[in-house]
């Protein structure tokens, strides 16, 4: 059987190697995205704590005057942290939504170059064969006749 080689596969290769670094790159930002949501949830918490803070200082009883502006000030750039945050965040999902429509892209190419590799190769076995029962034709031919009374 003579040796099938594909002519493009350096192509695929190196379209392989892209489309893996796509996925690295895909991973990257879902990481970016989890950390962020993390952050967001802990900020979230401390805001809450911040809020429930404040309500307990200016209920009845002494009021802390400074200690209620400190608590009040810390709540506004919470809530200052936790929307810069959230727009991050935003910013990170538009950017998972391109880099998965290039891993899509990049899937694409590979898999018209597998597809391609393999009609390919599906035509080289099919020659192949073709061959090989032609020289056991051939072969048979020649034995019939050497076998023939002549």
């Amino acid at each position: 059987m003579a040796k099938f080689n594909f002519r493009l596969a350096t192509l695929l290769k190196l379209r392989e190697a892209a489309r893996d670094e796509r996925r690295t790159q895909l991973a990257q930002a879902y990481q970016a995205d989890a950390t962020l949501h993390e952050e967001l949830q802990r900020l979230a918490g401390m805001a809450t704590q911040v809020s429930d803070l404040y309500q307990a200082s200016a209920g009845p009883g002494v009021i802390d005057v400074d200690r209620l502006l400190e608590v009040q000030r810390h709540g506004v750039y919470l809530n200052a942290q936790l929307q810069y945050l959230q727009k991050q965040r935003e910013a990170v999902a538009a950017e998972v939504e391109r880099r998965r429509a290039v891993l899509a892209e990049a899937n694409r190419q590979v898999k018209v170059l597998e597809n391609l590799r393999d009609r390919q190769l599906a035509r080289h076995r099919e020659e192949d064969n073709r061959r090989q029962i032609k020289q056991m034709d051939e072969s048979a031919q020649i034995r019939s006749l050497r076998e023939a009374p002549g």
